[in-house]
């Protein structure tokens, strides 16, 4: 598994004209090693070159890892960015992280001044985008766990509660199922809180009238799962039920059209262009979509201006959404797995319009 996917990036390395980069974003190391750390703020990467002489940088204090690549040793004392620069072709373009940090990168090139430094992350991360088999099997089954969760959260929706109320409801749901530490609160907005597409779950109290916008994902085997539904409670005005509808629309919209060979920046004009002839354009203020994996939003994006072209095995959202400031808001979002012919909604929870209690 692992060598494939280094010759997918050698691939992509070699399209660029690369023969040789640096990464050092630790999820990706996992991927393409297996081996897992958290470096914090310590100096950590993996240097991948055409040559097949691919090494490990590693600090003493990191598990000595299960690998035949080839493993450079410092300590914090150590002139471990001088290692580096010896050990790298400082005559040659290197490739670096987006997640290489100035406090590196600085030092490095005043160490080898002739060397070219090019943003090269896409080289990974255009691989980790397109995912096999096994990563689209993690990602159904943790998805599926999203629409048991969303279902009980229908149940446990009552006069009186609080958005952390829910919130910690629905975290202990994942932890219920299996799921990995570490998951986030979710969005939970009430109300007029629904109106900020990224509101700070808070004490806020539902009352009838209300919509509930829940943003929530999780985490098993380290792949990741997201999911907004919006429901109403007790009672739906004629003018929130219509713009609703929109939204719902304009999801499957979105999702209707993605299938091999789409553009995703047409994706993104598809729902945006309903939403503005709805009148509601101006309210919708986000992109369309992004990828994920191991991550819950990963380099990609569905955007107008997104130079993407879908590819079977890509995982990203559609999820359009309407905001109207100190009133409401709806996002409804599922995330599609782009097949041979079309794509597969990952989420199966119901978008019918609901109202609780």
């Amino acid at each position: 598994m692992y060598k494939k996917r280094f010759e997918r990036v050698l691939a992509k390395m070699e399209e660029r004209g690369l023969e040789q980069i640096l990464v050092m974003d630790p999820n990706s190391i996992w991927y393409l090693t297996g081996y897992q750390n958290n470096p914090m703020e310590r100096f950590y990467a993996l240097y991948i070159s055409a040559s097949g002489n691919h090494m490990m940088f590693m600090n003493k204090l990191f598990p000595i890892p299960n690998t035949d690549l080839e493993c450079v040793w410092f300590t914090d004392t150590d002139d471990y960015i001088g290692i580096l620069a010896s050990k790298v072709d400082s005559e040659k373009t290197l490739g670096v992280d987006k997640v290489m940090t100035a406090s590196f990168l600085v030092p490095l090139m005043e160490h080898n001044p002739n060397c070219k430094y090019v943003l090269a992350s896409d080289c990974v991360d255009e691989v980790r985008a397109v995912k096999d088999e096994t990563e689209q099997g993690l990602m159904r089954d943790v998805s599926l766990i999203n629409d048991k969760v969303m279902e009980s959260v229908e149940s446990f929706i009552h006069e009186g509660v609080t958005e952390l109320e829910v919130g910690q409801f629905i975290l202990d749901q994942y932890k219920a199922h299996g799921c990995d530490g570490g998951t986030s609160m979710p969005i939970v907005a009430f109300g007029a809180h629904a109106a900020d597409p990224h509101h700070k779950t808070d004490s806020t109290v539902l009352k009838e009238g209300d919509c509930i916008l829940i943003d929530t994902g999780s985490k098993k085997k380290r792949y990741s799962s997201d999911m907004t539904r919006t429901f109403f409670f007790k009672k739906v005005s004629p003018k929130h039920a219509e713009i609703y509808e929109i939204v719902k629309k304009a999801n499957e919209i979105g999702e209707e059209m993605v299938k091999p060979g789409v553009k995703l920046c047409e994706v993104d004009k598809a729902a945006r262009d309903y939403i503005t002839k709805a009148g509601y354009g101006e309210y919708f203020t986000h992109r369309l979509g992004h990828f994920i994996g191991l991550k819950g939003h990963e380099q990609g994006d569905v955007s107008l201006t997104s130079k993407i072209i879908a590819e079977p095995g890509m995982i990203f959202s559609i999820e359009p959404g309407i905001y109207l400031p100190d009133d409401f808001g709806v996002r409804i979002e599922d995330l599609v797995l782009v097949t041979e012919d079309g794509c597969e909604i990952l989420n199966h929870h119901s978008k019918e319009l609901k109202v609780l209690g």
